[in-house]
């Protein structure tokens, strides 16, 4: 564009070259002249205003303009963006691409991040096979396995999988202890329940501390956690859904706040209910949905039935619906709330 006097600009004026790099030069924009200017230039003296090259015509030497200007427009005043001693970014903001430009912005090329923690993955049982392998008489494919490394590196975490342990009480303890040696989190899948073969608990009050054993919601009742040497390790249940929902709710937000997020728990909102939701009689729920954006307003609707077996009922799935226990069948057009754990559809 050009730079020039605002209060002059309804005149016809006559045009000055630009120096180098488009900002002036050195020239000094004096009555009745323009200066041309690049995008980014500092403005020369006398000039207090920018006038975009598509509202302008030169005829024979002089710059016909379109409008009045006022003084200011299509200028950036220094420190408009970014004062001096403005803090830009705090303690526990995750990076992303916007962060990162605003840092290279204010010349900071190295910043103090948190580690990414590292995270193990230990599935157990002698029913599990791997879900390449030849099929087994009454197994089932490893599925949490693969699941829980995934959610563990959509959470920001290295990961290790540690493979399958059976049901024997020493090979369970060493792959507890080598998973500890490896990872500053250990997440065990299957081997929490009340069954003569589910170890797992008793392994870890041995090994460590176990806080809790028992969650009071539905599904992933037998979700427990424990800390073994200052780490900590989350025992999941087997079942597919109550495994990645125990993830979702007691997990995530863990890895998120070792990596030093300040938020480090999913967002929740109130969303309008498009199908009748029957809750459990006595223990609240998480049953997963899908959430969109319907004329304003957030609408969920259920992904089916809500079996612990069930993966297809996580499968599209962006939010748990917190349900209260209870009898009465909450009906279309009732509000729950909802944990997002994902995209809007």
């Amino acid at each position: 564009g050009f730079a020039g006097a605002a209060g002059e600009w309804l005149a016809p004026r006559g045009g000055v070259g630009g120096g180098p790099g488009g900002g002036g030069g050195g020239l000094v924009v004096g009555p009745g002249t323009a200066v041309r200017i690049m995008t980014g230039a500092p403005l020369p003296p006398g000039a207090d205003a920018v006038i975009m090259v598509e509202q302008t015509e030169e005829r024979d030497g002089t710059l016909q303009i379109a409008r009045a200007l006022s003084a200011g427009d299509a200028v950036h005043a220094v420190g408009q963006d970014i004062a001096a001693g403005q803090l830009v970014l705090e303690r526990g903001a995750t990076l992303g691409a916007p962060e990162i430009g605003l840092l290279a912005t204010v010349g900071r090329t190295r910043v103090k991040v948190y580690r990414r923690p590292v995270v193990a993955v230990l599935a157990t049982g002698d029913e599990v096979f791997d879900p390449d392998a030849e099929p087994i008489p009454g197994g089932v494919r490893d599925s949490n396995r693969y699941a829980l490394l995934a959610a563990a590196r959509e959470a920001g975490c290295e990961t290790i999988s540690l493979g399958i342990a059976r049901d024997d009480e020493a090979l369970q303890r060493q792959a507890i202890l080598r998973g500890l040696e490896q990872a500053d989190v250990l997440i065990t899948s299957g081997g929490v329940s009340m069954g003569t073969r589910d170890l797992i608990k008793p392994l870890l009050a041995e090994l460590g501390t176990v806080h809790f054993g028992r969650i009071a919601f539905k599904p992933g009742k037998p979700t427990t956690f424990a800390t073994v040497g200052g780490r900590m390790v989350f025992g999941l249940p087997g079942y597919p859904v109550s495994s990645l929902v125990s993830f979702e709710v007691f997990v995530r937000p863990a890895l998120r706040r070792l990596q030093g997020d300040a938020r480090p728990e999913r967002p929740k909102a109130q969303v309008a209910l498009l199908d009748p939701i029957r809750p459990s009689p006595d223990r609240p729920e998480y049953q997963r949905a899908i959430v969109s954006l319907d004329g304003g307003r957030l609408v969920a609707r259920t992904t089916g039935a809500q079996g612990s077996s069930r993966l297809l009922s996580l499968r599209g799935a962006n939010a748990l619906l917190l349900v209260p226990p209870g009898e009465r069948t909450y009906q279309p057009g009732e509000e729950l709330e909802a944990l997002l754990t994902g995209p809007l559809q």
